[in-house]
């Protein structure tokens, strides 16, 4: 079976997806046959021949050359809205025991599945889940996108406090930097390795 991570952030747009398609790149450059899911995408187009696209899913799909996308990304929807809003919308209610069961599939085929949550750690899924809730059910150790930025050391260990609270692992961390010039980088970064630890995965700013 597959080793396995949740990957989570401190905030939605803060690299999520740029942050696993760099781990799937290291990992495969170790010879690892490596998986992606993404349970939830909102913010999906469908396409003039029926077909869905989710830039995220799309994203995921080039880095790991997956072709069941019904497989890594079971639960999609139209409006770029919270995954429980736009589920309601839609009048579905998300599973966790079929998302566990897409994984447990997707498991058996790789050594690692990374699986990329929506929004932040506590972003509903339902009016009884979060993503908390979804990476308990997996029973992955987490790892915490940080969108290096302004405010952010207070988000992260506000995350950080949460996955610790919920029983679950902290794996490790990628410092993401999502603006091109953050004051006082360096001095952050060290902040956050005080509390955090390691293992620290950094990236450049991509604009």
């Amino acid at each position: 079976m597959a080793q396995g991570y949740f990957i989570t952030g401190t905030d939605t747009e803060i690299g999520k997806t740029h942050s696993a398609v760099k781990l799937v790149q290291h990992l495969q450059a170790q010879g690892k046959r490596v998986l992606a899911m993404k349970p939830v995408a909102s913010g999906c187009d469908i396409l003039p021949d029926g077909s869905w696209h989710n830039d995220d899913v799309a994203r995921l799909v080039a880095a790991t050359g997956q072709t069941d996308l019904d497989l890594m990304n079971p639960y999609r929807f139209v409006p770029p809205v919270s995954p429980h809003i736009a589920a309601r919308q839609a009048g579905v209610e998300i599973d966790l025991a079929l998302i566990a069961d897409h994984y447990q599939r997707l498991a058996a085929q790789a050594d690692v599945v990374l699986v990329e949550g929506a929004g932040g750690w506590l972003a509903p899924l339902s009016d009884r889940y979060r993503m908390q809730e979804l990476a308990q059910r997996l029973q992955l150790p987490v790892i915490l996108v940080v969108g290096m930025r302004l405010g952010c050391i207070n988000h992260a260990l506000l995350t950080a406090q949460a996955i610790q609270a919920a029983g679950c692992q902290l794996a490790g961390w990628v410092a993401n930097r999502v603006v091109p010039s953050q004051l006082a980088y360096a001095d952050n970064l060290a902040t956050l390795q005080q509390y955090l630890g390691e293992p620290l995965l950094e990236l450049p700013f991509e604009g």
